[in-house]
């Protein structure tokens, strides 16, 4: 009985009962109509018998005593069938009966008539209904397969139609989402490779600069070895370019699945201190480390080891000669948190929304080194296992990255 749960159904069955329904009252009707019509023709049958055996002079006491008999007897039927009045008696010779026939008969025609033309009205309005539900969702439909999802079903009542509907509506929905899913890679992608091509093309020029110098004085070593420490520079930095656009686009993409193990806090940061102590100490910087020495940690080691040397080496880069990097940590009831903290220029309050996007560089950083994608990974990293990377500055009194892990209680 699902299908009642369609309103259209419901009503289209709610008509037909309503046209049974007066159909079997107008049947009534006409049969007592026909009862009616039958016992008028009986009076004027026995109106003319009677009126014939009184012309005939017959007692007017036989006559009553005849029409209130109610005995049939076999010498009364004979008698009849002498004179052809019998069953097998066509109807065209009684007059009376063939007047009554036609009556009747035109009676129930226009009752049939009646009857089929309202059944056939309710059966044309409920497929018209139904054909312009169809012809909606066939509109419908063919948006969704041209990837216009600006509209969607009406599902106000429950039924099968209804549920069919819903789950279109639901498979649009996933259409969509893959949609804007393929639409958002092609762009990642053109973005992606538009941000290689430009960020390559300084490296490159340089490169090709500095060995057309090399060609032109191969009689001067100095200014080769020169020229060809600059050329090992630019390489170098195409090739931390390339390493971590690459880490970012996987990063991205979700192809990175990282490997948590607990380690020690100290350690992790010690490890991404490490490469950068021989700078720090030609640059007459210090990186101080402060924390519990058995603070542990549930991550990747290599990847948060990348963030936060990320976060040191940019805490170099905007540092004056004598500066102080604090790499400090601590434990909250809920939370791990790992800062780095410089006394450097600080962040602009108009560049501080915008450092964590590729390639962004304030007016402070145009002179200093980098490409604008350490931040960038720092935080993808970061966020990608289910930490926070946020970032507080002054201008001028420098700035403070924190990493925020959340931990079991």
């Amino acid at each position: 009985m699902n299908f009642l749960l369609e309103k259209q159904n419901r009503q289209y069955l709610l008509f037909l009962l309503g046209v049974c329904t007066g159909m079997t009252v107008l049947l009534l009707f006409s049969g007592f109509r026909d009862l009616s019509y039958a016992r008028e023709l009986i009076f004027v049958r026995e109106q003319q018998m009677v009126s014939a055996l009184l012309q005939e002079d017959v007692p007017r006491e036989q006559i009553a005593a005849a029409c209130a008999g109610t005995e049939r007897t076999c010498e009364g039927v004979s008698f009849l069938s002498q004179i052809g009045h019998q069953n097998s008696v066509s109807l065209i010779f009684f007059p009376l009966l063939r007047k009554g026939l036609f009556h009747i008969s035109l009676r129930n025609l226009f009752a049939g008539i009646l009857f089929c033309g309202m059944i056939f009205s309710g059966a044309v309005w409920y497929m018209k209904k139904q054909n312009c539900i169809y012809e909606e969702a066939s509109d419908l439909v063919e948006q969704f397969a041209e990837g216009d999802f600006s509209g969607h079903f009406s599902v106000e009542q429950p039924g099968a139609l209804s549920r069919l509907f819903a789950n279109v509506d639901q498979l649009a929905r996933a259409l969509k989402a893959g949609y804007e899913t393929e639409y958002a890679s092609r762009t990642f992608l053109k973005d992606t490779i538009s941000d290689i091509s430009h960020q390559l093309k300084t490296p490159l020029a340089a490169l090709s600069m500095y060995t057309d110098i090399i060609l032109q004085e191969p009689e001067h070593p100095d200014t080769v070895r020169n020229f060809a420490g600059k050329s090992m520079q630019s390489l170098l930095r195409m090739e931390d370019l390339i390493q971590a656009l690459l880490k970012i686009v996987r990063l991205d993409a979700g192809n990175i699945v990282f490997e948590k193990e607990p380690v020690l806090v100290c350690e992790l940061v010690w490890e991404a201190e490490e490469p950068l102590l021989v700078r720090a100490e030609r640059e007459k910087k210090r990186i101080v480390l402060e924390g519990d020495p058995e603070e542990r940690l549930l991550c990747d080691p290599g990847w948060t080891r990348e963030a936060l040397g990320n976060l040191m080496k940019n805490a170099l880069d905007h540092t004056e000669e004598g500066s102080i990097i604090r790499i400090c940590w601590g434990r909250s009831p809920v939370m791990l948190r790992i800062s780095v903290e410089d006394d450097g220029c600080g962040i602009l309050p108009e560049d501080i929304h915008h450092i964590f996007k590729r390639f962004y560089r304030s007016r402070r950083s145009s002179d200093r080194q980098g490409a604008g994608l350490g931040l960038p990974l720092a935080k993808a990293i970061i966020e990608g296992q289910g930490g926070t990377l946020s970032v507080a500055s002054t201008p001028g009194e420098g700035a403070v990255f924190c990493l925020s892990f959340l931990t079991k209680t």
